[in-house]
């Protein structure tokens, strides 16, 4: 193994002074190329939520690694790539980026199970929404009638992500 490391080193050694760029990783004999499936595309499957006694929960399921995910108030929620306005009531709305991902398959056909547009009669959540899947962003939105306290977490095996919306205690929709 040790051989291996100097001859590489000697070869980097001889092509840069000849001039000719090379890169040589040390490790490049040993280490296996990475499986395509590994950096495969998450899919987001559905969206899906529930009311509880404090809070309302939106769960976005994931099918794959899940991706970095960005979640931000906005003053409205627009379509991803035609930039029509949704019509999605509520005066409050947060718009939840998955990226890479996407909800379709490699054939175009769409793998999301969840709601291209539903009103929800929730204490805080009143509205969610499938706003994307454009160019590897997968984009939801969520409605809501006064500003949405929330946290948010990852769970796995299946992949999710959650959005935890705080309501008044005991408040029931």
């Amino acid at each position: 193994m040790h051989h291996r490391h100097t001859l590489a080193a000697v070869a980097a050694g001889i092509l840069s002074f000849a001039g000719i760029g090379a890169t040589i990783p040390v490790d490049a004999a040993t280490t296996p190329p990475r499986s395509v499936s590994a950096q495969a595309t998450a899919l987001v499957v559905n969206a899906r939520w529930g009311g509880h006694a404090t809070f309302d929960r939106l769960v976005i399921d994931v099918r794959g690694v899940m991706p970095p995910v960005t979640v931000r108030q906005v003053a409205a929620l627009y379509q991803d790539g035609s930039g029509q306005k949704v019509p999605l009531a509520g005066k409050y709305f947060l718009e939840i980026r998955l990226s890479p991902a996407a909800a379709h398959d490699d054939a175009g056909r769409s793998v999301y199970q969840g709601p291209r547009l539903l009103k929800i009669h929730l204490p805080a959540l009143k509205g969610v929404a499938l706003t994307g899947d454009f160019e590897g962003v997968v984009t939801i939105g969520a409605a809501f009638d006064t500003k949405p306290a929330y946290k948010t977490f990852r769970l796995h095996g299946p992949e999710r992500f959650v959005v935890d919306i705080s309501h008044p205690v005991g408040c029931r929709a």
